[in-house]
């Protein structure tokens, strides 16, 4: 112990050697009045002051650096252990990731520095996800400069040209084929690469809710139902609130066209809370928040940890405004050949829609 606290003194005191008996050059004055030396110059004690001054001050700095360094890594531990990767995108032979094509067969060529597109997708399919269909699909894309973000709509219903299948409801794709099936038939839809997956438990959306406290969710059209009342206008949320305001079909005008409008206000409203300093700026829910959206979420097998970090982090000054919805386009409703109620695709709309996201300029693009 002795040596222990010698040494922690020294760590303060090591310049006092020879104080008080002239070996120093300091004339042997062991009073201290805050001036110089008779040769005017600082004197000896008030460096040393200055010295212990300046090692606590720089110990007061480190240890919340490392105070936060740690907690960091611990989020950094919880993302990492509870994200779950799989093939969730369609992969060439080559392992640069299938290309769109157009209705010749033809690749559509991709411009540099586009952007980037990221589908999430949605489900109340439990662990055995073989034969579900997506409830949600939603294009993100974030465009090269970070700022904005646009997410588009894709109404399960739209009839399109499923790859060796036919033509089919969008989310058959999914059932025919997973994740791999619904990213390629999406990227021919639209003629544009979708370079990361997110798929993500209707679950995981309830505990991410109570996670930050609640969201304030613009609720277009009132409804009652299941227990819950939803007037019109902004409305808090919990979870298991919120978990009905994204189910509800039936109750709806438009039934899944309003219920995927509904999806998109209540993506916008929790991506608006979790990047608000509520969250940011509170390591607890911060940390609660975290777990819950990990625990349920599975990327595609490129996503890693590291760009997530740095795709939040570039998207941190976003706020309501600089977040637009968009619905897929589609003229109206019909029935396909087989006796299912189907949403007809606006072709023309569609390639309008798909050409403004492979040139990065969505901004002009009028829905």
């Amino acid at each position: 112990m002795e040596g222990t606290r010698a040494q922690d003194t020294d760590l303060f005191e090591r310049d006092q050697v020879g104080a008080g008996d002239g070996s120093d050059g300091g004339g042997g004055d062991d009073g201290w009045d805050g001036g110089s030396g008779d040769d005017g110059r600082p004197n000896r004690r008030e460096k040393r002051r200055n010295r212990r001054v300046l090692v606590v001050a720089l110990v007061l700095l480190v240890v919340p650096v490392l105070a936060v360094g740690g907690y960091l890594a611990w989020l950094n531990h919880i993302v990492t252990n509870n994200v779950k990767q799989e093939l969730l995108l369609p992969d060439a032979a080559d392992g640069s990731g299938a290309l769109p094509t157009d209705k010749n067969g033809d690749v559509v060529a991709q411009p540099v520095g586009n952007g980037t597109n990221y589908l999430i997708i949605g489900n109340d399919a439990g662990p055995d996800r073989v034969g579900a269909r997506s409830d949600v699909m939603v294009l993100v894309h974030v465009p090269d400069d970070h700022s904005e973000v646009t997410l588009i709509h894709f109404p399960r219903d739209l009839y399109v040209s499923i790859p060796g299948r036919g033509k089919n409801k969008l989310n058959a794709a999914y059932a025919f084929g997973g994740s791999p099936l619904l990213v390629t038939t999406m990227q021919n839809l639209l003629g544009i690469r979708i370079d990361h997956v997110a798929m993500l438990g209707f679950e995981g959306f309830k505990s991410m809710t109570d996670a930050v406290g609640g969201v304030d969710v613009n609720v277009a059209e009132a409804s009652e139902g299941d227990g819950k009342v939803f007037p019109k206008g902004v409305m808090h949320m919990d979870g298991e609130t919120a978990l009905v305001f994204v189910r509800q079909r039936h109750q709806l005008s438009e039934g899944d066209i309003s219920r995927g409008q509904r999806q998109l206000a209540f993506i916008k409203a929790l991506m608006l809370k979790t990047l608000s300093k509520d969250v940011i700026t509170n390591p607890i829910r911060l940390k609660d928040f975290t777990e819950a959206a990990t625990s349920n979420l599975t990327v595609d097998q490129k996503l890693d940890v590291g760009t997530m970090r740095s795709e939040a982090f570039a998207m941190r000054g976003l706020r309501g405004s600089d977040i637009r919805f968009i619905t897929a386009p589609f003229t109206g409703f019909g029935t396909s050949p087989q006796g299912a109620s189907i949403d007809i695709v606006d072709e023309a709309k569609m390639d309008e829609l798909g050409k403004a996201i492979r040139d990065d300029a969505l901004s002009s693009y009028t829905d």
